[in-house]
């Protein structure tokens, strides 16, 4: 049995899933580019958003960083995450910022759909990540990742628009936004452009943890 289709972000209160774009730079993580005071702004507000995850026992195993870490609720959502998950599917712009940052082992450990218009051979990272990188839609993506999972479920691990595509399309199971207690003002927005004709929500649980709280809904076409 096919497993759902689902994403999991954090948001600022104000609904952005991510600051304003950089422009000043094209690495953001080159270590020459970090007292640019773009940069600088764009990481604090992005460390921010995120700030629920980074303390949690489950990031610090995932990324490699050792013993440690809190646990409880947020600690067990991001393991649940991890554990549902069989395949992701992200947008090009994600997998570019992720490429620049993240660790020699990838830190998904599942096969990774890339929708790009560029075609490149499959990336294959220590620790069971592969990237496989798709040129013809996210209705092929999407396919792929399905086949991959097997009776686990699909993330759309983003960004924005990556995940507002699947939601319009009618392609998305459920979501959960760990709201985050911080104004952006600019940035991102999770849902501009959303059909919303063709969109209505079911609320499935609501869970408050120390930094944020993590709302979980259920996609139904209207």
């Amino acid at each position: 049995m096919a497993g759902k289709v689902f994403f999991s972000v954090s948001m600022s209160l104000d609904g952005y899933v991510a600051p304003v774009p950089v422009t000043s730079v094209g690495n953001i993580f080159a270590p020459e580019n970090r007292d640019d005071p773009e940069v600088r702004h764009w990481m604090g507000q992005w460390m921010e958003l995120q700030q629920w995850i980074f303390p949690t026992r489950f990031f610090r195993e995932n990324l490699g960083f050792g013993d440690g870490g809190e646990e409880g609720v947020a600690d067990d959502i991001a393991r649940q995450t991890f554990a549902r998950t069989g395949a992701t599917v992200m947008g090009r712009r994600m997998f570019d910022l992720g490429e620049q940052s993240w660790p020699e082992e990838a830190p998904f450990h599942t096969p990774v759909f890339v929708v790009t218009h560029d075609k490149r051979d499959p990336w294959e990272r220590p620790g069971g990540t592969t990237f496989h990188f798709v040129t013809d839609g996210i209705g092929a993506a999407l396919d792929q990742a399905r086949a991959a999972a097997g009776d686990r479920d699909v993330r759309i691990g983003g960004g924005g628009t990556t995940i507002l595509q699947y939601v319009n399309a009618g392609l998305v199971d459920e979501f959960t936004v760990a709201v985050s207690p911080v104004l952006f003002g600019a940035g991102t927005r999770l849902f501009e452009g959303i059909d919303a004709s063709r969109v209505a929500l079911e609320q499935i649980r609501a869970e408050p943890s120390e930094r944020v709280t993590h709302l979980t809904y259920a996609v139904r076409p209207r």
